[in-house]
C-alpha cells in the first residue's frame, strides 16, 4: 500500500512538531511518500521580502537560516547536525542567489516564495535518518514535479509529472526509502512555478495521482471537516465521511481544512483522500471519498465566505447580448479575480466577489465605456454554502432552508442553486451570517 502524506506549516513549525511527524511517518504502514509545507511563518516572510526588498540582504540570510538550525540543533545528534549542515548550506547558497536574482523577472516571487520547503524537508529527511529510516529529501525540480500556468497561479502537468516521478520517486519507495518532497509549487522550463497560497494540499494531491497511492493523507492542526465552524456553533461536530464533490464545495467556499484545488487529481483516480489531525494522530479524522453515506440530517454542513460584495452591472437586454456578458467577465478575469457566484437578469448581471477587490473590477468594468449603462456594489455581505447529499434532488429543500432564514429574520440579498448537486448557496448581511449559520445548524445538521 502506498500512502502519500502531506503535513503543513504548523505540523512542521517546530523542532518538537518535527518529531511527532516524524512518529507519525514511522507508525504509517507500507510504502510512504511525504509532502511538507515550509515552516510555519517562513512564507509570509518571503513574501515580504519581495513586496518590501530589504536594504541588508545578509540580515535577510541569516534570520532564514537561524530559523532552521535552531530547530535542527534542538533535534539532531552531532553525526547528523554535520551531515545536515552539508547539505543545508548549499541549499543557502541557493537561497541566497535567488533572492538577489532579477525581481523584474515575471517568476521572481515565484522563486523566492518557494524556498522555504527547500529547508522543512531537509530537516525532516534528516531527522528520519537519525532514527534510522532511509530517507531523502527532494525538490520538486528532482521529483519531477511540471508546472504549467501563469506566474502565481500555476497547474501541475499530471501526466509530465506521472512520467517524472515513475522514473524519479517510484524506484526510491521499491528500496525502502521515504521520499520527503516540497509543496507549493512544481517546474516550468527550468524554474519554480508556485500553485497560490495553501497550495502544497494540491501538491500532495498531485503527487498521489502521479503515483497511482492508494490513499492521501492531509495532516493538519484540525481533526477533520466540521459540520460548521467551531469559533461559530459551540456543538459543530466532526465530519466522520463525505463524498469529493461535498469536500470540494466546503472547501471551495470557505472550510479552511483542506485547499479546494485537493479534490480533482485524487477524485480523477478514485484514490480516498484522510483530513487528519497532527497533533491529535489518534483521531481519525475525515475519509472523503466518491461513495456516498447517507446521513441522518438534511444538511452535512454549512460554510461561511465573509468579506464579500455585489457588483451588479445594468445595460438594456444584456441578456440577449452573450458578447457583453463575456467582455464583463474577461474583463474581471484580466486581473486574476475570482467570481464566486454569478446571477442574471433581462438587464443585469450581478456577481460576487471580495470586497478587496471591488475597486479593481469597477475600473476594468468602465473600460467598456456606454456598453455599462450603471453600476451599483453592495458591500460587507457573506456567503453562505449549505452542502448535503443530493440537495437538488430532494423535494422542498430550498423551502426549508429560506424558512429557517427567514426565522432568523434575515434577507437573502442572492442565490446560486443548481451548479452542484450537493450544494445550495447564497449570499446574506455580513452582520447577520452568524445567526443564519446557528438557525441551520441546529434545524437541520443530524449526527
Amino acid at each position: 500500500m502506498i500512502t502519500v502524506m502531506k503535513f503543513g506549516g504548523t505540523s512542521v513549525g517546530s523542532a518538537e512538531a518535527i518529531e511527532r511527524v516524524a512518529n507519525i511517518i514511522i507508525n504509517t504502514k507500507g510504502e510512504k511518500v511525504v509532502v511538507a509545507s515550509a515552516m510555519s511563518g517562513i512564507t509570509n516572510f518571503l513574501v515580504g521580502i519581495v513586496e518590501n526588498p530589504p536594504s541588508d540582504m545578509d540580515s535577510i540570510v541569516e534570520q532564514f537560516a537561524n530559523k532552521h538550525l535552531m530547530a535542527a540543533e534542538e533535534m539532531f545528534d552531532d553525526n547528523t547536525m554535520a551531515e545536515f549542515r552539508k547539505d543545508f548550506d548549499l541549499r543557502l547558497k541557493s537561497f541566497r542567489k535567488a533572492i538577489m536574482s532579477d525581481p523584474n523577472d515575471a517568476y521572481y516571487q515565484d522563486l523566492v516564495t518557494s524556498q522555504g520547503e527547500r529547508f522543512s524537508t531537509l530537516i525532516l529527511s534528516h531527522y528520519l535518518r537519525m532514527l534510522g529510516h532511509d530517507s531523502v529529501a527532494l525538490t520538486a525540480e528532482t521529483a519531477g514535479i511540471a508546472a504549467v500556468g501563469l506566474p502565481l497561479s500555476g497547474s501541475a502537468d499530471l501526466q509530465a509529472t506521472a512520467n517524472g516521478m515513475t522514473m524519479k520517486v517510484r524506484p526510491l519507495l521499491s528500496r525502502g526509502i521515504i521520499p520527503i518532497i516540497t509543496g507549493f509549487y512544481g517546474i516550468k522550463d527550468g524554474a519554480p512555478l508556485t500553485f497560490g497560497r495553501g497550495g502544497s494540499d494540491y501538491s500532495a494531491a498531485v503527487v498521489a495521482n502521479a503515483i497511482d497511492a492508494d490513499m492521501l493523507e492531509i495532516w493538519t492542526d484540525v481533526d477533520g471537516f466540521m459540520t460548521s465552524d467551531p469559533r461559530i456553533i459551540k456543538d459543530a461536530i466532526k465530519i466522520d465521511e463525505m463524498t469529493f464533490g461535498e469536500a470540494a464545495e466546503l472547501a471551495y467556499f470557505g472550510a479552511k481544512v483542506l485547499h479546494p484545488r485537493t479534490i480533482e487529481p485524487v477524485r480523477i483516480k478514485h484514490i480516498p483522500l484522510k483530513v487528519r489531525n497532527s497533533f491529535r494522530p489518534e483521531e481519525p479524522g475525515t475519509l472523503i471519498h466518491n461513495l456516498r453515506k447517507k446521513g441522518n440530517g438534511l444538511l452535512k454542513s454549512v460554510a461561511t465566505k465573509n468579506d464579500l460584495a455585489i457588483i451588479t452591472v445594468s445595460s438594456a437586454e444584456i441578456a440577449y447580448r452573450p458578447e457583453l456578458v463575456a467582455s464583463i467577465i474577461g474583463k474581471i478575469a484580466e486581473n486574476s479575480i475570482i467570481i464566486y457566484s454569478i446571477s442574471t437578469s433581462l438587464s443585469t448581471i450581478a456577481m460576487l466577489v471580495s470586497n478587496s477587490d471591488v475597486m479593481s473590477v469597477i475600473k476594468k468594468l468602465n473600460e467598456l465605456g456606454s456598453d455599462i449603462e450603471r453600476i451599483d456594489v453592495k458591500n460587507n455581505v457573506s456567503l453562505v454554502c449549505c452542502v448535503g447529499d443530493d440537495l437538488l434532488s430532494k423535494c422542498g429543500v430550498t423551502g426549508d432552508i429560506f424558512t429557517a432564514v427567514k426565522e432568523a429574520g434575515v434577507n437573502v440579498e442572492m442565490i446560486s442553486e443548481g451548479a452542484s448537486e450537493v450544494s445550495l448557496n447564497f449570499v446574506v448581511p455580513m452582520g447577520m451570517v452568524m445567526d443564519v449559520v446557528a438557525v441551520l445548524h441546529s434545524k437541520y445538521i443530524g449526527e
